[in-house]
C-alpha cells in the first residue's frame, strides 16, 4: 500500500470514527489475497463489535460493485458473510464486520473435520439452492478455456520452460476440450469460486464465515465441492473425500438440487471439474511468482500437480494428459 493509499484510508476512518468508535492507532494488517485487495483490522468502542475489518480494494483494480453485489447476494441466501457496515466506492475501502481469525486450514484435523466440513456443505447447499440464471457471470466455454490456457501458458512454458511438441499441444488441445465439455454439460449454480479452506472462517455462530467471493459465476455443480475437498493446501485420504462427497450429493438432492440419481456420475463430474481447476491453479501459481512477484504458493504446487496427475489417470481418454504432467514432475525433479 503506498503512502498516499494510507492517508487516504485514514482520512476516511477519521471520519466515521465519531460513529463507530474507533481507535484509529489501532490499525493493523489483518491479511493480504492473491489479488490486490489488502485488509485490515481496527478496534471498535462500539457495543456489540469489538474489533472490524476495513477492505482496501483499490478501484482501477478491485472494483468493489462485485464484492457489494455477491455479499448482498449470498447474505440473502442465509450464508455467514461480511456484513457491509460503511463503503466508500470511490476510494475503494469498506469497513466489514470481523469473522474472526480461525481459518479452517488452521482449524482442520482429523477430529474436527467432519464437522467443519459438514457446517461448510450446509452452507454450499443453502447457496446453490439460492441460484438463478442472469444474475451473476456465466461460467461459458470462454471462461473456461482461457482458465486452462494458463497452464501451458505460465506454468510450462515460462515456470518449466517447457516447449511442447506439435503432437503434445494437440494432446492438450483435445484434452481441454474433453474437460470442457464435461464441465458445461454439468447442472449450473452458484459459483464461490475459491471455497476452500483459506476462504472460511470458524464461527461460533453461522458456521462457516465466507469470504473472498467476489469472483462468484454462475456454473457447474461440483466446481465448489472441488475446490473443498481437493482444496489445494490441504489433503485428505480418499476414502474421507468420497464419505464427504457422498453427504454433500445426498443433501443436494434431498434439497432438490439438480444432481445426478448415480452417485459414480457425480463423483466422476466432481473429479473432471477439479483437474480443470488445478490444472488452472497450476498456471495461476506459476503466474502469481513470475509476473507478479510473489512466491508463497510455490510450495503448494506438489500437492496440486499430483492431484491433477491422479485424476487425468483414472481415465483413459486422458492418458495424454496424464503423460505430460507426469513429465513435469520428472523435469522439476
Amino acid at each position: 500500500m503506498t503512502d498516499a493509499r494510507l492517508n487516504t484510508l485514514h482520512a476516511w476512518l477519521k471520519a466515521l470514527q465519531p460513529n463507530w468508535q474507533l481507535d484509529l492507532d489501532s490499525l493493523t494488517p489483518a491479511s493480504a489475497d492473491a489479488s490486490f485487495r489488502r485488509y485490515f483490522r481496527i478496534e471498535s468502542q462500539k457495543p456489540g463489535f469489538g474489533t472490524l475489518i476495513v477492505m482496501d480494494a483499490p478501484p482501477q483494480h478491485e472494483p468493489l460493485d462485485t464484492f457489494i453485489q455477491v455479499d448482498l447476494l449470498l447474505s440473502d441466501a442465509g450464508l455467514n458473510v461480511p456484513k457491509i457496515l460503511e463503503q466508500n466506492i470511490v476510494d475503494g475501502f469498506l469497513l466489514l464486520n470481523d469473522l474472526g481469525s480461525k481459518t479452517y486450514l488452521a482449524e482442520l484435523n482429523n477430529a474436527t473435520a467432519d464437522h467443519l466440513y459438514k457446517d461448510a456443505t450446509h452452507a454450499l447447499v443453502q447457496m446453490q439452492i439460492a441460484s438463478k440464471s442472469g444474475v451473476l457471470p456465466d461460467y461459458d466455454k470462454a471462461l473456461l478455456q482461457r482458465e486452462l490456457d494458463l497452464f501451458p501458458e505460465w506454468y510450462l512454458r515460462k515456470h518449466l520452460d517447457i516447449e511442447l511438441s506439435t503432437l503434445q499441444e494437440n494432446q492438450i488441445k483435445q484434452s481441454f476440450a474433453l474437460i470442457i465439455a464435461n464441465n458445461l454439460a454439468q447442472a449450473k449454480v452458484y459459483v464461490h469460486r475459491d471455497y476452500h479452506s483459506r476462504n472460511l472462517m470458524v464461527t461460533t455462530k453461522n458456521n462457516p464465515g465466507v469470504i473472498d467471493f467476489q469472483d462468484a459465476v454462475y456454473g457447474p455443480i461440483t466446481y465448489d465441492a472441488s475446490s473443498l475437498w481437493r482444496d489445494a493446501y490441504i489433503a485428505w485420504p480418499e476414502e474421507r473425500v468420497i464419505d464427504w462427497v457422498i453427504k454433500f450429493w445426498e443433501e443436494g438432492r434431498r434439497a432438490a438440487l439438480p444432481m445426478p440419481n448415480d452417485f459414480g456420475e457425480f463423483y466422476r463430474d466432481f473429479e473432471w471439474m477439479g483437474l480443470q481447476r488445478h490444472l488452472k491453479i497450476l498456471g495461476i501459481f506459476a503466474r502469481l511468482f513470475h509476473r507478479d512477484g510473489k512466491d508463497g504458493y510455490l510450495k503448494d504446487i506438489p500437492l496440486v500437480l499430483e492431484y491433477a496427475i491422479t485424476t487425468a489417470n483414472r481415465y483413459i481418454e486422458l492418458k495424454p494428459l496424464a503423460r505430460i504432467l507426469e513429465s513435469t514432475r520428472e523435469n522439476k525433479a
